[in-house]
């Protein structure tokens, strides 16, 4: 881990990139790398029956808990500050990501699988593999690998597992418990119950004696064994 000194994790709302890769953006950050977390687009900003300022103080209160969670982790956090009703095309939205990766020096992306059931997922996906497919053609040694979310998980496979300690374990939560959905504020799909068994899921998967999560490798970018 330690050849690793510049993370990104790529999702595509807020609190994608934390649970995509938060408990790697933890052990990262543990030893000097500089770790940050991108927001392509922020949720509810355009809902229609939002007022103008209904929408102004959403947004003030989703990047608070952008910033809250990345403190957290250890990390920083940028906005891309894209809306999900007026999204970029592929070639420009992977072009600014390239931009991004090359002026930054990343050595490591996290982002979406790309068997989702949400478009913006799908879109973050194509766009960050595209982006790097192309750094690597150009002889770049970055990496890519995609996380696990419940959104996600349609032909998804596990193939790299990482133990976390108990004290990994509550920062990760602790970071994802700054954001009203996650706490159950917004809706009522089981965040706290789902993440936490599937950590016990990943473990008694992999044989290991902790909570574990899982990665799967960029099998069309990698072509080494």
């Amino acid at each position: 881990m330690n050849k690793i000194k510049r993370v990104v994790s790529i999702g595509a709302h807020s609190l994608d990139a934390e649970l995509l890769g938060g408990p790697l953006i933890i052990k990262y950050a543990s030893i000097g790398a500089k770790c940050s977390l991108l927001h392509v687009t922020q949720g509810r900003l355009e809902d229609p029956k939002a007022s103008e300022e209904e929408k102004k103080n959403y947004l003030e209160e989703l990047l608070k808990q952008n910033e809250q969670a990345s403190k957290i982790l250890g990390a920083d956090f940028l906005w891309l500050g894209y809306v999900s009703s007026n999204m970029p095309t592929l070639d420009e939205f992977s072009l600014r990501l390239k931009r991004y990766f090359m002026d930054e020096e990343v050595d490591l992306v996290i982002t979406h699988w790309r068997g989702s059931m949400h478009p913006r997922h799908i879109n973050t996906h194509d766009a960050v593999t595209k982006a790097i497919k192309e750094m690597r053609r150009e002889g770049s040694n970055i990496k890519l690998l995609y996380g696990e979310t419940f959104e996600d998980l349609v032909g998804f496979i596990p193939q790299a597992y990482y133990t976390m300690s108990e004290e990994e374990t509550k920062k990760w939560f602790d970071a994802l418990n700054s954001y009203q959905v996650f706490k159950g504020e917004i809706n009522d799909f089981p965040y706290q119950n789902y993440y936490k068994t599937n950590l016990q899921i990943r473990e008694i998967e992999s044989g290991s004696k902790a909570p574990t999560v899982c990665y799967m490798y960029a099998s069309l970018i990698e072509n080494e064994i």
